[in-house]
């Protein structure tokens, strides 16, 4: 089979000269600063309906803790991330076949048009939820076209010497728009939940003609055919076994997590078994879409199982904080529950700030250096980070939160560059593509896995003491015995829910008739500010003491895997 190199010139002297040619030592940097905002606009969408979830809701008439509208809730958290997983891989190949830029310019002329759809939602309820999650697979499809093959192009572009440097920029751009996500989320979500979306639109269009002018393939093009099969079992094993694993976290039979629910069974199994049959089938074929020979070698391998559990971790961590400061501190300090998810993504500015300061420093240092240390360093950092959060108050000083966040985001950005630079630096010119894309696919799977893992054993620790607190607090504000049993009764998940969408949940679980039988001081404090976080502070920290020790143990291991030299017979990532 040959390879062929797209040349500069011909039909694209134009477009090579609006940017230098690829050729021209400026092409790298249109390369970088275009890829770039593409990687950020990709990642701040798989946030900034985290923490707008309350106004989304709100704009369509829909109640997210009514027990028949958590699936939409499950969908408009999961369905943008679970979409990225799964195509990543496939569109990496066909960058790889048809051409990266290809790939790439039409990603973000999709994401752009979704946008546009996005925020002209005209329906009401669960018409309105289908629209947007709809949407918002089809905008994850442009989305995962960007992802894929955005480090690719900067591989392609940039010498071995600045390679590190240019992933380091990229990628750090990308991890830290899921922290911006959750700011701008905030700020917008204030004004008009529409916004969310709207703010996208001048950013797609310039992104848009931008790349189709400026951009054009530097690296080498394989033609071949695609997987199909390959393509349609990795897609079916991933989403079941993903889905299933986040529906686990939905009470089912008077239990309070869906672990024996007969659908999230079949998920997981059927999903196992369809992926071991994918497995087989990219063992058998000619041109497989996952070239699995790829995890021979040694610094693709464990590069991916270090980017995997960071991605976890990191995921885990964004929720509890989400839930630590808009379920319970920013109410114990006197913000509206209102005005929660705005405040939210302010006080986690140190969490980006640490990103972006690490990033493209540890990405200019590794090219001089070596990855491997600086990714192990990360994980360490982030590790050490993690047992700081352990101990400090569940009501603690803001400064000494702030700084262990700073260093979750500082070890997170010494880590991500050079992991980025370590995988793509070791495959294949031809294999980029594809590899960028496996490489996007654990980084996304990671934040999927994160929702069910992470919320899974929030709820088993809520699950040991929140029945005894709510009980013992209604009670002790006058709530009848029988009623308060019943509400402690019911599946922690809702609360840890309300929590998370900055909810306080008492009124609404008590209802109007039983507030109204209650003296007024007694009502006033149970629908009050400082009742609901005071009640589950307690039980909340026993659970995020299981949360953060797994977190701790995965970026151990992590750093353990980042360590690991290639095979003598492979060589260092180095020049090329």
């Amino acid at each position: 089979m040959t390879e062929t190199l797209e040349a500069p010139g011909g039909k694209r002297g134009l477009r090579g000269a609006l940017s230098g040619g690829s050729d021209h030592p400026h092409y790298k940097w249109v390369a970088l600063s275009n890829t770039t905002l593409g990687m950020l606009i990709a990642t701040i969408n798989s946030s900034i309906v985290l923490i707008s979830l309350p106004a989304i809701f709100n704009g369509i008439h829909l109640n997210p803790l009514s027990p028949g509208n958590v699936s939409y809730l499950l969908w408009m958290l999961m369905g943008y991330m679970l979409v990225s997983a799964v195509l990543v891989v496939t569109l990496g190949r066909l960058g790889d076949m048809y051409g990266r830029v290809r790939i790439y310019n039409l990603g973000f002329a999709l994401f752009t048009i979704t946008s546009i759809a996005l925020s002209l939602d005209p329906f009401d309820g669960g018409g309105g939820a289908m629209w947007l999650i709809g949407w918002r697979v089809l905008q994850a499809v442009g989305g995962a076209m960007l992802m894929a093959n955005s480090a690719a192009i900067l591989t392609d572009a940039f010498p071995a010497a600045q390679r590190g440097m240019a992933l380091g920029v990229n990628i750090v751009a990308g991890i830290a728009g899921s922290f911006i996500g959750l700011v701008l989320g905030g700020l917008l979500a204030e004004w008009n939940w529409r916004a969310i979306f709207w703010v996208n639109v001048p950013i797609g269009v310039i992104g848009t003609i931008w790349a189709y002018r400026s951009l054009h393939d530097t690296g080498l093009r394989r033609p071949g055919r695609i997987d199909w099969w390959g393509n349609l079992t990795f897609a079916a094993g991933l989403t079941g076994l993903l889905a299933a694993i986040t529906y686990g976290i939905q009470p089912y039979g008077g239990h309070s997590q869906g672990w024996t629910n007969p659908w999230v069974l079949t998920g997981l199994i059927g999903g196992v078994v369809v992926l071991a049959l994918f497995v087989w089938i990219e063992r058998h074929v000619s041109e497989p879409m996952f070239p699995l020979g790829l995890f021979k070698i040694r610094a693709f391998a464990y590069g991916n199982i270090g980017g995997l559990l960071a991605a976890i971790a990191r995921g885990g961590l964004q929720f509890m904080l989400i839930i630590w400061l808009q379920g319970i501190w920013l109410p114990l300090h006197g913000y509206s529950y209102e005005s929660t998810p705005l405040w939210a993504g302010i006080y986690l500015l140190p969490l980006t700030v640490g990103f972006l300061a690490a990033g493209p420093i540890a990405g200019h240092l590794s090219d001089k250096y070596g990855p491997r240390l600086f990714a192990a360093v990360g994980l360490l950092v982030m590790a050490l980070s993690f047992g700081g959060l352990l101990v400090v108050p569940t009501d603690f000083n803001y400064w000494a939160f702030a700084l262990l966040i700073f260093l979750n985001g500082l070890g997170g950005g010494l880590f991500a560059a050079p992991n980025t630079s370590l995988i793509m630096s070791s495959v294949p010119a031809h294999l980029r593509g594809a590899a960028s894309g496996m490489r996007a696919t654990f980084q996304n799977a990671g934040m999927v896995l994160s929702i069910g893992v992470f919320f899974s054993l929030m709820v088993a620790g809520l699950s040991s003491s929140l029945p005894t607190s709510l009980s013992n607090g209604l009670t002790a504000q006058g709530v009848p015995a029988s009623a308060a049993d019943q509400i402690a009764g019911l599946p922690p998940v809702g609360t840890l829910f309300a929590a998370f969408l900055g909810y306080n949940p008492i009124q609404s679980l008590l209802g109007p008739q039983l507030l109204g039988s209650l003296p007024a001081a007694n009502s006033d404090t149970l629908i009050g500010r400082e009742f609901f976080p005071h009640l589950v502070s307690g039980p909340f920290h026993d659970g995020l003491v299981i949360v953060f020790w797994l977190a701790i143990a995965m970026a151990l291991i992590g750093a353990l895997a980042s360590l690991v030299k290639p095979a003598k017979h492979q060589a260092e990532p180095a020049a090329e």
